[in-house]
C-alpha cells in the first residue's frame, strides 16, 4: 500500500504544481476524474493505462511516478535482492486477468525511457477478458510457468523461455495459462 500511496501523492503533486484541477486533468488525459480522484486518494491501485495517460498529460515519464530515488548510474539489482525492490501491487487493478505483482527493477534509474518489472502473474478466472491499450511497445520473457497473452483477436501461449515483443497500442491483456502462477521479466516502454 506504500508504493500506490507514493503515487498517488506524486500525481497530486503533479497537478497541482501544474496549477491544474481534477478536471482539467481529466480532460487532457482523457481519463474519467473518478478515476483521477480514486488514484489521488489512494482508494484505488493505479493501473498501466490510466497511468501511462496521466504521465502524458502532466509532461513526465512513467518512471517519474514509480521513482523512490533517482540515480544517475547504472542500477544493478541482484538475483537475491529482486524481491526487495520496489513492489506495486497490482498495477491492473481494473483488470480480469488476475492480479499481478510487479517488482521494480530499475526503480532508482533517473531519466529512464524504458520500466523493466518482474511480474508474478496470478491466475484468473474463466471467461471474458476485458483488454486494454496504452502507447508505446512491451517486451514479455518467460521465466516460469505458462503466460498467456491476448492480443488483438489472435491469443499467444508461451512458456518458460518464450518470449513475445507488441505495440502495447493493440488492445491487449497478459494472463497466467495454467493453474498456478507465471513469473515473467516485463520490459515497457511508454514514450512521455
Amino acid at each position: 500500500m506504500a508504493s500506490e500511496n507514493r503515487i498517488a501523492g506524486k500525481i497530486t503533486t503533479l497537478r497541482e504544481s501544474l496549477g491544474l484541477s481534477v478536471e482539467e486533468l481529466a480532460e487532457r488525459s482523457s481519463c474519467d476524474a473518478t478515476t483521477i480522484l480514486a488514484l489521488e486518494s489512494g482508494e484505488v491501485a493505479p493501473s498501466l493505462t490510466p497511468l501511462i495517460k496521466l504521465t502524458r498529460a502532466l509532461g513526465v515519464r512513467l518512471g517519474t511516478l514509480l521513482d523512490d530515488e533517482t540515480e544517475l548510474g547504472p542500477i544493478v539489482t541482484r538475483r537475491d535482492q529482486a524481491e526487495a525492490v520496489t513492489r506495486i501491487k497490482s498495477l491492473e487493478t481494473s483488470s480480469d486477468a488476475g492480479v499481478l505483482d510487479f517488482f521494480s527493477l530499475a526503480s532508482g534509474k533517473a531519466s529512464r525511457h524504458m520500466e523493466p518489472f518482474l511480474i508474478d502473474v496470478q491466475p484468473a478466472a474463466a471467461g471474458e477478458h476485458k483488454l486494454s491499450s496504452h502507447e508505446g511497445e512491451e517486451f514479455l520473457y518467460v521465466i516460469d510457468g505458462a503466460l498467456e497473452v491476448e492480443y488483438g483477436k489472435s491469443t499467444h501461449t508461451l512458456e518458460a523461455g518464450d518470449s513475445i515483443y507488441y505495440d502495447s497500442i493493440v488492445p491487449h491483456q497478459v494472463r497466467s495459462a495454467g493453474e498456478g502462477p507465471a513469473r515473467i521479466l516485463a520490459v515497457v516502454y511508454a514514450p512521455a
